[in-house]
C-alpha cells in the first residue's frame, strides 16, 4: 500500500463507518478526488472534531489531486480537537515574490517555524497560476532563503521533508 494509501485509511477512520466505506470505495474505485470530497463533508455532516495534523494530511492529499482549492473553505469549516499539533494549516494569501515564481505559505511548522510553501508562476494577466509549479521549505513564513525545493508532483514529500527536517533541528529530551 503506497502511504497516500496509509494516511487514506488513518483519515477516514475519522468517519462514521458507513460514511468511511463509502470514501473507502470511492477511492479503491481510482475516483480519489470524489472521495476526498466525501472525506470532507462527512466530517463536516459527522462534526468530527479533527486535530489540526489531519486537517493538514487531508490538505496535502487534496493538494496532490488538485482538490486542495476546492475542498479548502470545507476543510476550514470542520471542527478541531483543541489539542496541540506539530503543524498548521495557514489562510490563503496572494503570497510574495517578484517577477518569477510567487510563494504562498501553506504549512507551518509550529515547532520550529518553517513553512512549506507553494510557489506559483504569475500568469500575464497577473493572478497566479492555478496549479504549483513547485514546492518550497523556507525558515520561516515570511520567506527568506528557501532550505529545499520539490517539483510540483510531490506535496506529500515536501511536507515528509518538513515534518522531518523539523524534528532535526530540535533538541531531544
Amino acid at each position: 500500500m503506497t502511504e497516500d494509501g496509509v494516511v487514506w485509511n488513518q483519515l477516514t477512520a475519522l468517519l462514521p463507518e458507513a460514511e468511511a466505506q463509502e470514501a473507502r470505495d470511492c477511492w479503491s474505485l481510482g475516483e480519489q478526488e470524489a472521495a476526498l470530497g466525501l472525506l470532507v463533508s462527512g466530517l463536516i455532516a459527522s462534526q468530527v472534531p479533527i486535530t489540526e495534523l489531519a486537517r493538514v494530511r487531508i490538505s496535502v492529499l487534496a493538494e496532490g489531486w488538485g482538490e486542495r482549492e476546492a475542498l479548502t473553505p470545507g476543510l476550514r469549516r470542520c471542527p478541531g480537537d483543541g489539542g496541540p499539533a506539530p503543524v498548521r494549516l495557514l489562510a490563503d494569501e496572494d503570497g510574495a515574490g517578484g517577477s518569477a515564481d510567487v510563494l504562498v505559505p501553506w504549512i507551518a511548522c509550529e515547532r520550529c517555524g518553517g513553512v512549506l510553501a507553494r510557489a506559483h508562476a504569475r500568469e500575464p494577466w497577473g493572478g497566479l497560476s492555478y496549479l504549483a509549479v513547485k514546492y518550497v521549505v523556507t525558515p520561516t513564513a515570511g520567506g527568506g532563503t528557501v532550505t529545499r525545493e520539490f517539483p510540483a508532483d510531490s506535496p506529500d514529500v515536501a511536507f515528509t521533508y518538513l515534518l522531518e527536517a523539523c524534528a532535526e533541528r530540535l533538541p531531544s529530551g
